[in-house]
């Protein structure tokens, strides 16, 4: 068994093809249909301001027991 991949678009019920790939006269296969529906509106920057803090020694080394767990000693 084969597979062949081609970039199709439907217009009115009928397959056709969007490159230079010709379609096979007779095939089966599986169709999954790419819904270009809008993304969701972004969310704004700044939504939990003042809802938390940033500790001092955020960016500071972590300790050697911590740092060995990561690196899997």
């Amino acid at each position: 068994m084969s597979y062949l991949t081609v970039e199709v678009e439907l217009d009115h019920g009928h397959v056709v093809s969007k490159g230079a790939e010709s379609l096979p006269e007779k095939a089966s296969g599986l169709l999954t249909i790419l819904d270009p529906t809008p993304l969701p509106q972004l969310r704004p920057i700044g939504l939990a301001h003042g809802q938390f803090t940033v500790p001092a020694d955020f960016n500071a080394p972590l300790p050697d027991d911590v740092l060995r767990v990561f690196e899997g000693k």
